[in-house]
């Protein structure tokens, strides 16, 4: 393994949960760890049935320095985190569900970040700097009023006090709208981009997450040197498998960017444009 200034390590758990290691520190996006045939809710009565079985129970986390989250949806912030992870442990995630999080479910350290704020975890010598970034859950206005608010996020890692070594973006469950140019704009430079896909369809139609034609288009206008796919097989509501993403990507001249790492897989991410080894 390459020296940690310069490589994060990630465990793929399933849906859009990744664990995130840099030297001493320790990050969690999107904790779901409902298993095969149980339901998640996203709301109004809907429920959404999970076709996989994660790579690891929340019994199995090691200790966490943090926890990203990108909204509050059961398939991202399940009942099986709420009751399994420590109340002490710091969750970033939007202003809508650090409420409701420390509100109504006792997790005391939970922070919102507003589009394009930041804020800095460290654990001994190593640091993540968070930066909240823009999101769409949904188009339409008048059903964006009933999903929660959705934040992408930008992740900084390095040594505590030092420089920037290893940079990942993470969409969030967005739709690919104008407004995410900025992020390429204001991070012209990431080592791997987590894009959140599956074409995630509510009744009606609604289609409220990229699919597989918007996720590789996002990745040719984001330009990051490396992609990963998450969030596509796991539940029922997904309408977009992940070979559409990876036809659409080789037909934009990106195949060779996708790191292919399947659920319970790990990768190392390196700083400078190595591509990530894969296990």
């Amino acid at each position: 393994m390459a020296a940690f200034e310069d490589a994060v390590a990630i465990h793929f758990v399933g849906n859009a949960t990744v664990l995130l290691r840099y030297g001493a520190l320790t990050l969690l996006t999107d904790p779901n760890f409902l298993h095969r045939g149980e339901r998640a809710h996203l709301g109004y009565g809907l429920v959404s049935r999970r076709l996989t079985e994660p790579a690891l129970d929340v019994a199995d986390l090691p200790r966490l320095d943090g926890v990203v989250l990108s909204h509050l949806h059961g398939d991202h912030w399940d009942r099986r985190a709420r009751t399994g992870l420590p109340r002490s442990v710091p969750v970033v995630t939007t202003p809508h569900a650090a409420r409701r999080l420390r509100t109504l479910q006792g997790f005391g350290r939970a922070g919102g970040l507003r589009t394009w704020e930041s804020c800095t975890l460290r654990r001994h010598d190593a640091q993540a700097r968070i930066t909240a970034l823009p999101g769409r859950h949904s188009l339409p206005a008048p059903l964006r009023a009933l999903l929660p608010p959705v934040m992408g996020s930008m992740l900084e890692f390095g040594p505590a006090g030092g420089p920037v070594r290893v940079r990942l973006y993470v969409s969030g469950d967005t739709l690919l709208y104008d407004g995410l140019e900025e992020i390429a704009r204001r991070f012209p430079d990431a080592d791997l981009a987590v894009l959140h896909l599956g074409g995630t369809q509510l009744p009606g139609g609604f289609v409220v997450t990229m699919d597989g034609l918007q996720g590789a288009e996002l990745a040719r206008r984001l330009d990051y040197r490396h992609v990963l796919p998450v969030h596509y097989d796991d539940y029922t509501v997904f309408r977009s498998p992940l070979q559409e993403f990876l036809t659409a990507a080789a037909g934009l001249g990106l195949g060779e960017r996708i790191v292919h790492c399947p659920r319970g897989g790990h990768a190392e991410v390196v700083a400078g444009g190595d591509r990530p080894s894969v296990r």
